[in-house]
């Protein structure tokens, strides 16, 4: 499904290159869930960027279900991510002043399709995306009025209402206490397995890392080392 050959990516910062990917080759199969470990500055951060289509590599070949996005402009970029790919981000990425309900409808009104849905059908599809994560009960909830949890859960339900094929987790549980932490892993799992989506994650925690199915280590820009997690 995802297929990364020689990927680099430089940045030029004023008369410095930085190298923050020196050559990655990856290939992740449909339903599978990666996580991504390293030290700060290994290109954690880059690398999952530019799987998500957030940033297009410097060289190298990206490949996702069969298609060459390595250079695809923004506007192709964002269509490919409104219908492939769902992002949780450490932070959230909520608006303080948009209600759960509100905030998992957002990708409804910007997708490609978006001025065709109805928007009772946009609802309709949030609200169920919100049960799914139990929080059915918290609609009208603002983030200020939600536990990091609970404000989570609304960033998983907005990853999921437009049914993607990839959930892109950065840090998911990094903000949260170890119960809530858990909480959110079980729902990841639970979307993993009855849904089939394939999940990568970026984990600096190595028991949070362990319940993945394959892990690799990054290094200064390059893999040095994939294997099967070991789940205790």
């Amino acid at each position: 499904m995802i297929e990364l050959h020689d990927i680099t990516k430089v940045y030029q910062m004023g008369e410095v290159q930085v190298h923050a990917l020196r050559g990655v080759s990856l290939h992740i199969k449909r339903g599978e869930w990666l996580a991504i470990m390293g030290p700060s500055g290994s290109g954690k951060s880059t690398l999952m960027h530019i799987i998500g289509c957030l940033d297009t590599p410097t060289s190298g070949v990206y490949r996702l279900d069969g298609v060459a996005v390595e250079n695809m402009e923004g506007n192709k970029l964002a269509e490919i991510r409104n219908h492939k790919i769902g992002f949780v981000f450490q932070n959230f990425n909520l608006l303080a002043r948009t209600s759960a309900l509100k905030q998992v409808m957002l990708p409804l009104q910007y997708s490609r399709d978006g001025h065709r849905i109805p928007y009772k059908e946009r609802e309709i599809r949030a609200q169920a995306a919100l049960e799914i994560v139990g929080l059915g009960d918290r609609l009208n909830h603002h983030p200020a009025e939600l536990s990091g949890g609970e404000r989570q859960r609304v960033a998983i339900a907005r990853a999921l209402v437009n049914n993607p094929a990839i959930i892109m987790a950065d840090e998911p549980t990094g903000n949260l206490d170890s119960r809530a932490g858990m909480e959110i892993m079980a729902i990841l799992h639970r979307l993993h397995q009855e849904r089939e989506v394939t999940v990568v994650m970026v984990s600096h925690e190595k028991e949070i890392a362990a319940q993945a199915e394959r892990i690799i280590h990054l290094k200064d820009g390059l893999i040095v080392d994939s294997a099967l997690a070991e789940v205790a």
